[in-house]
């Protein structure tokens, strides 16, 4: 997936969680700077406030205090771990970018789920073809890798 169908999947998914938050839902609810900050955090684990501040692309930098509220938000979220190190904290992303994108996915499902899961895997495998013709096939040989693994009893990859 390139880098700019994974921001919008994750931008579709920030707004359907805040969404779901206001209906009582338990998913996390993560702006555009959140979602900038995690981007970060997975390209490069480890950083101060202001190291992340600088990493961030021009249209999403924010001033140093902002990037801290926002840190401490992500925080109290359990998406973020951090360390004092010295006069700082240094910031790490608690979960991998496939695991939040798992649990954003999960969410949303659930709170769109009528009884059929047919509308949902139509439009995720809609999603896939509009990306490209091997994004298709890479989600054809994922589930076929992930039917053999449930045969063979072993966990998945």
């Amino acid at each position: 997936m390139r880098n700019t169908e994974r921001r919008s999947v994750f931008r579709g998914l920030a707004v359907a969680s805040r969404k779901s938050l206001s209906q009582g839902n338990a998913l996390p609810q993560l702006g555009e700077l959140e979602l900038a900050l995690m981007e970060a955090l997975w390209a490069c684990p480890e950083q101060s406030a202001a190291g992340l501040q600088r990493r961030l692309p021009a249209n999403r930098r924010s001033s140093l205090s902002t990037i801290q509220s926002t840190l401490e938000r992500l925080h109290r979220k359990a998406l973020v771990r951090r360390h004092k190190q010295g006069h700082a904290y240094l910031y790490s992303a608690a979960l991998a970018r496939p695991e939040l994108l798992g649990r954003l996915l999960g969410g949303v499902i659930r709170q769109l789920h009528t009884g059929s899961l047919d509308p949902i895997l139509s439009s995720f495998v809609d999603f896939a073809e509009r990306i490209d013709e091997g994004t298709l096939d890479r989600l054809d040989e994922l589930v076929r890798q992930r039917r053999q693994a449930r045969r063979s009893g072993e966990e998945p990859c």
